[in-house]
C-alpha cells in the first residue's frame, strides 16, 4: 500500500470517528434515544461512540484522559461565591444559608475585547513621537467599523495611557459614540514575565519585576467574573498593547504565563475573552474576513 494512500485511509478513520460522534450528539438531542432504551442503553452508546472516536492514548479502562498539567482553579480570580466568607455576625440569623450563597452568585457573563494598537511610528523619540502611521489610522477606523458592525451594546472603551493605544482609542471611540473612554496606566506596554523559551536581547530581571508587578495588577482588575450585583451581560473593550494582550490571554485561559511570547499578534486585531458566572473563560477569535484587508495588517 503506497504511502499516501495510507495517511488518506488513517485521515478516514479519524474523521469517520469525529462523525459519529457529531451524528450520536445529534440524535439525542432529537430525542432519538427514548426514556424507555433506558439510561444503561444510553450510556453503552455514548460509551462506544466514545471509545471509536477517542485516541488510542486515552485510558480504556476508566474511560479518561489523564491530565497533562493542573486542574482548573474555579477561584481564580478569588470571586467564587462558595469560598467568600461573610465577615462580621448576620443582622438576620433567620436566613438561609443556601439563598446567601445563592444571592451572591454572579448572574451575568463579561466579555472583554482586547484590541492592540494600531502600527506606529517605530522610530520615534520618546512615547509621545510615536504615533500612529497612516496606516496605523487605517487599521483603526476598520477595527472601529468592525466593532460597529457587531451590534453589541459596548459598556466602556478603557485604553493604555500610550500615544499609539489613546490615538487607536479615539479614532475607534468615533464609530461606538457614546461609549465612555477611559485612560489606565497600569495598561501600558511592558515585559510582563520572563519568556520561555528564553531569548537573549530582552529585558533585564529588574525590568520584569518592576513591569510584572503593573501588568498583573491590571490582569486583577480587568479580567474576572462579574460582580454579584450586575444584572445583564457586559461588552468592555480594552485597548492596550500585544504584551499585555498575550499576558492575560495565558493568564485568563491558566497557560503557562511565561508562554506569552509564543504568540503573535496583529495590530488593531481583537482578542474576545468570554468569562462565564461560573468562572469559565473561553477565547473567542474574529477572522479576517470581512474585518482587515491582508494588505492592512502588520505582525509583532
Amino acid at each position: 500500500m503506497s504511502y499516501r494512500r495510507t495517511v488518506k485511509l488513517v485521515c478516514g478513520f479519524a474523521g469517520g470517528s469525529a462523525v459519529l460522534l457529531v451524528a450520536a450528539a445529534a440524535a439525542e438531542s432529537h430525542g432519538y434515544f427514548s426514556e424507555k432504551q433506558g439510561d444503561r442503553a444510553r450510556q453503552w452508546f455514548r460509551f462506544n461512540v466514545l471509545q471509536a472516536a477517542q485516541p488510542a492514548t486515552w485510558s480504556a479502562g476508566k474511560h479518561t484522559v489523564a491530565s497533562t498539567g493542573h486542574a482548573w482553579d474555579f477561584n481564580w480570580d478569588k470571586r467564587d461565591p462558595s469560598t467568600l466568607q461573610t465577615n462580621g455576625k448576620k443582622e438576620n440569623t433567620s436566613e438561609d444559608p443556601s439563598t446567601e450563597q445563592e444571592n451572591g452568585k454572579p448572574k451575568a457573563t463579561r466579555h472583554i475585547l482586547l484590541i492592540r494598537h494600531s502600527q506606529y511610528n517605530l522610530s520615534g523619540n520618546g512615547d509621545h513621537e510615536r504615533v500612529l502611521t497612516h496606516l496605523g489610522r487605517e487599521q483603526a477606523e476598520l477595527t472601529g467599523q468592525r466593532l460597529a458592525a457587531l451590534g453589541l451594546k459596548y459598556d466602556i472603551l478603557i485604553h493604555s495611557t500610550m500615544a499609539r493605544a489613546t490615538e487607536t482609542a479615539k479614532i475607534i471611540s468615533k464609530y461606538i459614540p457614546g461609549v465612555e473612554l477611559v485612560s489606565c496606566d497600569l495598561l501600558r506596554e511592558g515585559a510582563p514575565i520572563e519568556p520561555v523559551p528564553p531569548v537573549t536581547h530582552w529585558k533585564p530581571d529588574a525590568v520584569y519585576h518592576e513591569d510584572g508587578a503593573r501588568i498583573e495588577a491590571a490582569f486583577r482588575r480587568y479580567i474576572h467574573r462579574a460582580d454579584p450585583k450586575q444584572k445583564e451581560d457586559s461588552y468592555e473593550i480594552i485597548v492596550c498593547h500585544a504584551n499585555v494582550i498575550r499576558y492575560f490571554v495565558c493568564r485568563a485561559l491558566q497557560f503557562p504565563p511565561e508562554g506569552w511570547l509564543r504568540m503573535g499578534l496583529n495590530n488593531g486585531s481583537i482578542t474576545w475573552l468570554t468569562v462565564r458566572p461560573s468562572g469559565r473563560v473561553a477565547l473567542r477569535t474574529l477572522g479576517d474576513s470581512g474585518f482587515m484587508p491582508p494588505d492592512k495588517l502588520t505582525r509583532t
